[in-house]
């Protein structure tokens, strides 16, 4: 069942997403080499919790944080601990908060210090796949208009899309219908309607298409060992024009300043 929102629910849901993204701006303050993922996420947690909000992921299907935290060959769910983030590495950090009723949604991959340029295009790619996919968002489309231009843009620079994790619904409940996969072919899939909130979250591999997934039962890791990217936005479909419910600004206002 796909629920379309009101223009009040939608604003509830850009009040959750925005303070997903200013915990994100916490994360982005203190990211760099040394810090432990377990640092950022009691970080993360804190913040919301003294904004209004509660933690989205933190008991989730027994999921025991606040935040996803999946360095380098880490696609998502990669559970914090207290090893220390090395120099040269990527972290994917997912954050879900619900507040008022309403979830928000938005995650983003962080580099730790400097990385080498092949990983910084990773990044950059993936990030604009996300974004080729919300100008796909408007009424009139479907979901696969915005699954086949996340595909091509990153299958065009020779990366692989994961298959089996996609993007969804969001509202009163963290995922709702429908699914928002990152491949697939133009004119298929549920039509985009006015009011469809949905999060789009491309998840691209430098190497192969392929993953696998962990004992602790949430760790999702490239097959090839090789890292993975992760962007994410919640966005309400509108005539024309998307609009963008969470926000990179102060994450990158952050990062900007190291």
């Amino acid at each position: 069942m796909i629920f379309l929102k009101t223009d009040e629910e939608v604003e509830l849901i850009r009040k959750s997403s925005l303070l997903v993204a200013k915990a994100h701006a916490e994360v982005a303050k203190m990211i760099e080499p040394g810090v432990s993922t377990l640092k950022l996420d009691q970080r993360a947690e804190e913040y919301i919790r003294d904004n209004g909000g509660v933690p989205a992921f933190k008991g989730y299907n027994g999921f025991p944080n606040t935040l996803c935290m999946s360095p380098d060959s880490q696609v998502v769910h990669g559970i914090p601990n207290d090893e220390p983030l090395e120099e040269g590495s990527i972290l994917s950090v997912d954050c879900g908060v619900l507040m008022n009723g309403f979830y928000g949604d938005s995650a983003y991959t962080y580099a730790i210090g400097s990385i080498d340029a092949e990983t910084q295009k990773l990044l950059d790619v993936t990030k604009d796949s996300l974004y080729k996919g919300i100008e796909q968002a408007v009424v009139g489309n479907r979901v696969g208009d915005i699954s086949f231009a996340v595909q091509q843009y990153a299958e065009s620079h020779n990366y692989g899309v994961v298959r089996e994790l996609v993007g969804h619904g969001v509202g009163e409940h963290l995922h709702e219908s429908p699914e928002v996969p990152n491949y697939g072919k133009r004119g298929r899939g549920p039509k985009l309607q006015d009011g469809l909130v949905i999060a789009i979250e491309p998840m691209i591999n430098m190497g192969v298409k392929n993953i696998r997934q962990h004992l602790d039962g949430w760790t999702i890791t490239t097959a090839d060992k090789k890292p993975s990217a992760h962007f994410e936005h919640t966005i309400v479909v509108r005539q024309g024009k998307a609009d963008i419910l969470s926000s990179f600004e102060w994450i990158e206002q952050e990062l900007n300043k190291k």
